[in-house]
């Protein structure tokens, strides 16, 4: 009886620490959709870093929305200005370089709180971002990803 209960234990253990790794530490994640062309195609693979918090301008991140999980590129900081106008990023009025954005990005204006975060997605003509679901709460951030698993021919990491 010992025997198999030391048998089934270290088993027990080995699913309970996958669990852990997943839960809290790294997941993957599907891309869905065209709104990250052509950093990202519909239906790669990619790892979630749920233990990656230091979210810096153009990383791309992870949002929940309700039960969806949006991948996007972080263009704005708390308690920043964020602008485009004639396809061009502004923040708190100063122009910035963003060599990610596919298509035309048409002009607005908007303000991040605290602990807000304005993101957008690399094909600007085809992307639910904050233009329409407004600055993304810290809370709602799951993560931040930048490698690739599947399809193998793109694995590795990408900006």
């Amino acid at each position: 009886m010992k025997d198999k209960i030391k048998e089934i234990s270290g088993y027990v253990l080995i699913i309970l620490l996958i669990l852990c790794v997943r839960t809290f530490v790294i997941t993957p994640i599907k891309v869905n959709g065209q709104s990250m062309n052509d950093t990202l195609q519909d239906g790669d693979y990619m790892v979630l870093k749920k233990y990656d918090k230091e979210i810096e301008r153009f990383d791309i991140v992870v949002v929940k929305r309700g039960k969806d999980r949006l991948i996007k590129r972080v263009i704005g900081l708390p308690k920043e200005d964020i602008e485009y106008r004639e396809n061009e990023l502004y923040v708190d009025g100063e122009q910035v370089d963003d060599d990610f954005g596919k298509g035309e990005t048409y002009d607005f204006a908007d303000y991040c709180a605290k602990d807000e975060y304005f993101v957008l997605g690399d094909n600007r003509e085809d992307s639910t971002d904050s233009r329409i679901i407004g600055c993304v709460p810290r809370e709602d951030i799951l993560g931040k990803t930048d490698f690739v698993l599947f399809p193998f021919s793109k694995w590795g990491n990408v900006k």
